[in-house]
């Protein structure tokens, strides 16, 4: 069942494009982190998918960083979704990002305004959480997951009607495992109060002080899939999951499997290719090389006998013969020499090229 706004009417998003993706350099320099290829497309292109399916009918994207590269990849409609797009001149965290992206949005004050944020993969139900929002008649509805260490995130605790008592950013001391999943439905006159051009934080400004006035804000609890993909080993996670079907994706560019090779992909049937890799238009793995979940961009090269794990390669970029990665990122057109061995967490710039053995974590050459 699709969402419904207020009245029957179509609910609109505001979607959070505007961050610099630091954590996921060199990958991000010449591309926003939205924009980043994930299982085959632009990792928006998959909140897009869901997003019209889920009957959003509007987005309105907040840009900032690189702003002029979601039009030219999105243009004015997506999936079933009209798109516009509203520039930040500066930095206004994530409230006045909000309040600047409204000045787009054509719903009426009651009506429910769907906000996403362009990092995150989420399988939760949208229709049902515009339900709750409404029903509650709350001020704002929080999407809530359950995660295992909850101290790296906002920590939300509910009462038994699910109405939000605290919200708790990033504390050592989690009171409940129920963390902020950064999916929000605001009742648009809730926007509206927010100051206009002035750097504002939903989560340390916003929900606590609509929290304190005794407003109602409603937590969402769905135990679907959710993921954060700001780091680079949550962004190789969240592209091998969707390429897996670990989470369902009409954006998908093929069907679910070990592997994903795109349209002039050359994969030698004498490789290993498995765990949800993907391989870009035009890249290629040759005879004896291994590749196991890992990302590869268009016209990325992994040469005979390499081998590469959990790792991206940017556009361009080649590993050869006999090298290895773990955890590594390779930025656009970056060159591996033979014999390398680069370990998790190691990032290599654009164009930069190692010589044969320069890196090495074994003895043995």
């Amino acid at each position: 069942m699709g969402v419904t706004g207020a009245k029957g009417r179509g609910v609109e998003a505001i979607l959070l494009v505007g961050g610099r993706g630091t954590r996921l350099r060199p990958l991000t320099i010449s591309t926003p982190k939205p924009l980043l290829p994930t299982a085959g497309v632009p990792f928006l292109a998959h909140q897009l998918a869901r997003a019209g399916a889920a009957g959003i009918t509007r987005i309105v994207f907040a840009t900032s960083y690189r702003a002029e590269m979601f039009e030219a990849a999105f243009g004015d409609e997506a999936y079933g979704v009209e798109l516009v797009y509203v520039d930040e001149p500066r930095p206004l965290g994530t409230g006045g990002a909000i309040r600047n992206a409204a000045q787009a949005l054509r719903g009426r004050e009651d009506d429910p305004v769907l906000v996403l944020n362009g990092d995150i993969l989420s399988g939760h139900s949208i229709p049902d959480q515009v339900a709750m929002h409404l029903k509650a008649d709350a001020a704002v509805t929080l999407h809530l997951s359950e995660v295992d260490d909850p101290s790296r995130f906002g920590c939300v605790p509910t009462d038994d009607a699910g109405r939000v008592t605290a919200f708790l950013e990033k504390t050592n001391n989690p009171v409940t495992n129920r963390i902020n999943a950064g999916s929000y439905v605001f009742r648009r006159s809730v926007i509206d109060t927010i100051p206009f051009n002035e750097v504002v934080s939903v989560e340390r400004e916003t929900f606590p002080a609509l929290i304190a006035s005794g407003q109602t804000v409603m937590g969402f609890v769905d135990p679907q899939y959710w993921l954060d993909v700001g780091t680079p080993s949550a962004f190789v996670r969240g592209s091998c999951d969707l390429v897996l079907g670990r989470l369902d994706s009409p954006a998908l560019p093929g069907p679910t499997g070990p592997v994903l090779a795109l349209e002039g992909a050359n994969v030698s049937p004498r490789a290993v290719v498995t765990a949800g890799t993907v391989v870009g238009a035009d890249a290629t793995i040759e005879a004896g090389s291994t590749v196991s979940g890992s990302v590869l961009f268009d016209e990325a090269v992994v040469a005979k006998g390499a081998w590469v794990r959990n790792s991206v390669l940017g556009r361009g970029a080649r590993v050869a013969s006999g090298a290895m990665l773990d955890g590594a990122i390779l930025g656009d057109g970056a060159v591996v020499g033979p014999g390398n061995e680069l370990g998790d967490g190691l990032r290599l710039w654009p164009g930069i090229e190692l010589p044969p053995t320069a890196v090495r974590f074994s003895s043995d050459v």
